[in-house]
C-alpha cells in the first residue's frame, strides 16, 4: 500500500493523445512522430475516424516532401503544373495511405448510419476525398480522378457546415477547388460547371482564409495553399508574410525558408 502510494505521488499520469499535436508534427515534417500519435488516437478511439484519416494525410505529406511536391514553385504557373513530371510513388506509402482511407471511411460511414448529422463523420469523409484528390493530382498525375474526388469532398463539407456552420477547417476543401477550377480557362470552367464543379477564385481565396483564420487542424495547411495562391497571382508581399509566419511557428520544416529565399531572389 504504502509502494503504491509513492509510485501514484511520483510519476504522472501519461499526457492524453491530442490530435493537434500530431497535426503540429506533421507540419514540422516530424512524419515518424506524428504517425505515432495518429495510431495512438486510433487505438484508444476505436470508432473514430478522425486517427486513421489523419495518419492518411501524414502519408501523404510524406510522400508530397519525399517527391519535393511540396515546394511552391511547383504551382507558380498552370503551364509548370501541366507540364509536371510524373513521378513514381512509394508503393508501401501508397498501400498504408489506401488502408488507413479505408479504415476511417469504414469508421465513418458506421457513424453516419446511426446518425447522418455526426460531425467528426462528415469531416472524416470531406478530409478523405480531399487527400485521395491530393494524391491523384498531385502523385499519379490523373488530373480528371482528381476533380471527381475534389467534388465529393465539396460535397461532404457542405454537409458538415450545415451541421456545424463553426467548423472552419470544412471551408479549405470547397475554397481550394473553387480557386483551382477559377482559375482555368472558360471552356473548361463550363465544362467542370456542367459536371457540378463551379469554380470562383475570389471565394475560393475567401474560404482559404477563413481556415487559415480559425480552423482547428487544417489552419497551417490553408496558409501553405494561400501563400501559393498568392504566388500565382503575383501577390508576393502577401505570399511573404504568410511564409514568414510558418517558419516562425515550424522552425524544423526548411521549405518556408526556402521559398521566401526564392521569392525574395525574384523580386
Amino acid at each position: 500500500m504504502v509502494c503504491g502510494n509513492l509510485f501514484a505521488a511520483t510519476t504522472n499520469p501519461p499526457a492524453p493523445t491530442s490530435l493537434d499535436n500530431g497535426y503540429k508534427l506533421l507540419y514540422d515534417l516530424r512524419f515518424d512522430s506524428a504517425h505515432g500519435v495518429f495510431a495512438a488516437w486510433t487505438r484508444e478511439h476505436p470508432d473514430d475516424p478522425l486517427g486513421p484519416v489523419s495518419d492518411a494525410a501524414g502519408y501523404l505529406f510524406s510522400e508530397l516532401n519525399r517527391l519535393g511536391i511540396l515546394e511552391g514553385q511547383f504551382y507558380e504557373s498552370d503551364k509548370q503544373f501541366d507540364g509536371r513530371k510524373k513521378v513514381t510513388p512509394d508503393p508501401v506509402v501508397r498501400d498504408q495511405f489506401a488502408a488507413v482511407l479505408d479504415e476511417a471511411e469504414t469508421r465513418a460511414k458506421a457513424r453516419l448510419v446511426k446518425n447522418a448529422k455526426d460531425r467528426d463523420a462528415l469531416f472524416a469523409m470531406t478530409m478523405a476525398s480531399g487527400l485521395k484528390a491530393d494524391y491523384a493530382a498531385l502523385i499519379e498525375k490523373s488530373n480528371l480522378a482528381s476533380l471527381h474526388f475534389t467534388r465529393d469532398s465539396a460535397h461532404w463539407s457542405e454537409q458538415l457546415l450545415a451541421v456545424d456552420p463553426d467548423c472552419y477547417d470544412a471551408h479549405l476543401a470547397g475554397g481550394f477547388a473553387k480557386y483551382i477550377v477559377g482559375s482555368m480557362s472558360t471552356p473548361m470552367r463550363w465544362l467542370l460547371r456542367m459536371g457540378g464543379i463551379a469554380g470562383d477564385k475570389e471565394q475560393g481565396i475567401t474560404e482559404l482564409k477563413l481556415t487559415a483564420d480559425h480552423g482547428e487542424y487544417l489552419a497551417p495547411f490553408a496558409r501553405i495553399l494561400l501563400a501559393i495562391a498568392y504566388v500565382r497571382e503575383k501577390e508576393t508581399s502577401r505570399a511573404l508574410s504568410i511564409l514568414a509566419a510558418l517558419e516562425a511557428d515550424f522552425p524544423n520544416n526548411p521549405l518556408f525558408a526556402k521559398e521566401i529565399a526564392r521569392l525574395d531572389a525574384s523580386r
